[in-house]
């Protein structure tokens, strides 16, 4: 199935590693370009050089208000165009409501959430008919995730701010969209399982809960995360959908 991505230039946030990189190469594998950003800019860097002459790395992170401006003119500059966004960006601090501190809070804000709003207003003004708007989100949005207590207060609310932009752009051609993953295998995912007194039990049992039994695998969120970046994907707008395995019962 040809995705339509040929030559389609996208930029995609926190992409130097976990879902934003597995997402990045499976657009760069079809044909697309990319802006690939992350906090530090010899990583950044460094990823684009993994994916090849149809990528280029801008060190920023999300929080930063010049973010948006600074990505979007990197696409324009480098390859002539701006056909949509991915924003990710890595998981805020873990813990439950007596831990986190307020400062933990407005960091995650700044970053997770109005980063996030930044980018998609900046994109927003910029994409023409047939650009899209894609927010990696998490299973949190539908069922809070214990022992993260941030995430489940910021990522409900940030696909709530995506349901009213899906609305808003939808006359101008504008799709906006939302992956929620689970139990991908990334490093965030380790290190979260790894703070259990036994990580190999605690993996055992998430997936006893996932219907097809295993944790995915960053390739199957990127392809997910392609097919609905992509032109492909045209009448879908508005959705969030859940990369999961199955772990969400509910409809």
């Amino acid at each position: 199935m040809d995705l339509g991505l040929k030559d389609r230039v996208y930029v995609v946030t926190g992409a130097t590693r976990g879902l934003g990189n597995a997402a990045a190469r499976e657009l760069v594998a079809d044909g697309a370009k990319v802006v690939v950003s992350g906090r530090d800019e010899s990583r950044a860097l460094a990823a684009a050089a993994e994916l090849g002459p149809n990528a280029v790395g801008v060190g920023v992170d999300n929080a930063d208000p010049s973010a948006p401006e600074r990505l979007i003119a990197a696409a324009r500059e480098h390859f002539g165009g701006f056909d949509g966004v991915l924003i990710s960006v890595g998981g805020p601090a873990p813990g439950f409501v007596a831990d986190n501190t307020d400062e933990q809070w407005q960091s995650a804000f700044e970053s997770v959430f109005l980063g996030a709003v930044r980018l998609a207003r900046a994109a927003a003004a910029e994409l023409e008919e047939g650009g899209v708007i894609g927010f990696v989100l998490s299973a949190s949005v539908h069922e809070p995730i214990p022992g993260l207590t941030i995430s489940n207060g910021l990522r409900p609310g940030l696909a709530g701010f995506a349901k009213s932009l899906a609305d808003e752009l939808g006359p101008r051609g504008i799709r906006v969209v939302g992956l929620l993953p689970s139990r991908i295998d990334t490093d965030r995912v380790r290190e979260l399982d790894g703070m259990s007194a036994d990580p190999e039990a605690t993996r055992a049992a998430n997936e006893s809960r996932i219907p097809l039994r295993r944790y995915g695998t960053p390739e199957e969120f990127g392809r997910t995360a392609a097919f609905f970046l992509s032109p492909a994907a045209s009448y879908l707008t508005g959705v969030m959908l859940p990369v999961d395995g199955g772990m969400r019962h509910g409809f």
